[in-house]
This record gives structure tokens, sequence and C-alpha cells, in this order.
């Protein structure tokens, strides 16, 4: 932490220096999870405790031990304000272009805390398949460049379309739909977001009806709403993709919310 600002850098529990973060300027081999931490508390820390342990092994072939990671989370939410935007990188000191791995190494910043834009948006309908979707990965300049693609074109992002036609995700953001009666996820190949993971379970425990199908656009025509979440939100409204107006679904988003709100935050 510097005296200009209240947010860290750290870098396996201790301050990161500028020979420590210059690699990561050019790195495109390493993986993250996001998360937002209010009163020095996050929602589903399993589910990041378990998205960067899954992809380490795929990326690295190892993972830092959960304890490990909760510890170094501990120690930079301990420095700084209660509510921040988190996210922690793990990288691997081999570098990139390197047959074998390094030790896997684990990079926590903190920064203002987020909700998000408020909404409703318009999202461009684009096709688009990440590479290695399954894995929350840094090497995303496809992402960027389709998002300025899509502002270009009028629209606030851009919703992916997968080679099937299905709809798949957005940018950032996982998408998810309302017939009327049931919340609808995108049957395609995604990365499960930790807040989706977080709204499903709890959907579950409410009692409210959820299915998985494939959403193309000819099918947006019949849905009764949509929305995109990430760390930062729940739900956002998205009343356009691409062509079609899509109508405004109070219920559903506030079914959303109060399905992440029903998941108790916890300390690292």
């Amino acid at each position: 932490m510097n005296e200009d600002s209240p947010h860290i850098a750290h870098l396996d529990g201790r301050p990161a220096t500028t020979d420590d973060l210059g690699p990561l300027a050019f790195s495109g081999h390493a993986h993250f999870t996001a998360a937002q931490i209010r009163d020095g508390r996050i929602r589903g820390l399993d589910l990041h405790l378990e998205r960067l342990r899954f992809a380490s092994v795929e990326l690295f072939g190892r993972a830092l031990p959960d304890d490990v990671v909760r510890a170094h989370l501990r120690t930079a939410l301990h420095e700084g304000p209660a509510d921040v935007s988190l996210t922690a990188t793990v990288f691997s000191t081999a570098g990139e272009f390197a047959a074998a791995d390094g030790d896997p190494t684990l990079l926590v910043r903190t920064g203002p805390p987020s909700s998000g834009p408020a909404g409703p948006l318009a999202l461009a309908a684009m096709e688009h398949e990440r590479f290695l979707p399954h894995v929350k990965h840094v090497g995303e300049v496809a992402k960027t460049h389709l998002l300025r693609q899509a502002v270009a074109d009028g629209f606030d992002d851009a919703a992916f379309l997968d080679r099937e036609g299905r709809f798949s995700e957005a940018t950032i953001w996982n998408l998810v739909f309302w017939d009327g009666d049931t919340v609808v996820w995108p049957e395609a190949r995604v990365l499960t977001g930790t807040t989706l993971g977080i709204v499903r379970r709890q959907l579950d425990a409410l009692g409210i009806g959820q299915r998985v199908a494939p959403v193309t656009p000819a099918d947006l025509p019949a849905l009764a709403g949509a929305a995109v979440m990430n760390s930062w939100t729940p739900g956002i409204p998205v009343h356009r993709i691409g062509p079609t107006e899509l109508p405004a679904a109070p219920h559903f988003l506030q079914t959303l919310h109060r399905a992440y709100t029903a998941e108790p935050p916890t300390a690292p």
C-alpha cells in the first residue's frame, strides 16, 4: 500500500514491487478470480477457491493450497478498506513460452468497490468462442476488441454466439434469460462465473425453477427477459440483443438479486 492510495498489490503475501509486476504486463499465461468484498467478507469463497485450484491445475499442473490462498487474501484485506474490489491472479514463475512451469505465484490486488452499470444494456450479437472457456484466464484481447466494436456500432456491450449459433456469454458477463416462469441458463461452452454459481445454488434453496437450454437469436422474441451478471452484480437488465427488443422483467431481476443476497458472506 502506498501513501496516496488505500488499495494494495501483494505478491505471495508481501507488498509487490515494480520488478515483481513488470513481467505481468506482458503475460498472457495466467488466470484469476475477481470478487466484491464488503465489510471484509466475500460471498462464495468456496467457489473462488475452487476456481483458482482448478485453473492452476489446468494451466500449471499444480495449485497453491487453499489455506495459503486464504492467508494471502486475509493479509491483503487486513491492510485495506473494508469495502473493495479484489482480484487474485495466479501465474507461474517460469513465465510464458517455457516448456516447463515454475511455482504458482499469487498476486492479490484491491481497488475501489463497484456494483457495475445500472443498465438496461443493449448487446450486439457477435460470433466468438473463447480459448479454454472454462478457465478465467488473462489472454482476452478479443473481448476488449469486440466490446469496442460493439460500442462503435451503437451498443453497450457484446453477447457471443458459438459455432452452433447458440448464445454463450458476454464479454465479462454470464448471460441469463427468463421465460416468464423459469430462469434459463444458456447451454454452451462458457466460464461458470462465481456469481452464477452462487445464484444457481440459492435459487435451488429458494425453490425457484431454473433450467439449462440452448438459446439462439430466433428464440429471443419468445423470452420474457434477459440479464447479465458477474462479480460486480447478480443482475443487470438487458433490453436488446442485436435487433431484438426484450421486455423489462423487474420480478426476474429481483429474483436474481434475492438469490445472491441469500448467500452468507464469509471472511477468508
